[in-house]
């Protein structure tokens, strides 16, 4: 990733950057970063990882934020992420955080 990509999505996430999206990128930061406990980066178990996907989904929830995909529409995938085609001009890209 380039210095000035890198650079881009610093702003995005932390609000000096206005872009369609950017609240709800904010907003989900926020809250990822206030969710976590102290001590959480060393847990690293797979109890602690299924509890921020629950919470995560509940958070989505409640702000309705969930997207909907057709996955007949699959395009391509690499090693963390599978593409597929939201309309004539925008792609969806399902993250599976396996990294």
């Amino acid at each position: 990733m380039t210095r000035s990509l890198k650079n881009e999505l610093r702003d995005i996430i932390s609000g000096k950057s206005e872009i369609r999206h950017g609240r709800i990128i904010q907003t989900i930061t926020r809250y990822l970063k206030e969710s976590k406990a102290p001590g959480s980066e060393t847990e690293g178990t797979k109890h602690f990882k299924e509890q921020e996907t629950e919470n995560l989904k509940s958070f989505v929830e409640k702000h309705h934020f969930w997207n909907t995909i057709d996955f007949s529409q699959y395009v391509s995938e690499g090693a963390e992420q599978k593409v597929y085609v939201k309309d004539t001009s925008k792609v969806i890209k399902l993250n599976d955080s396996i990294y």
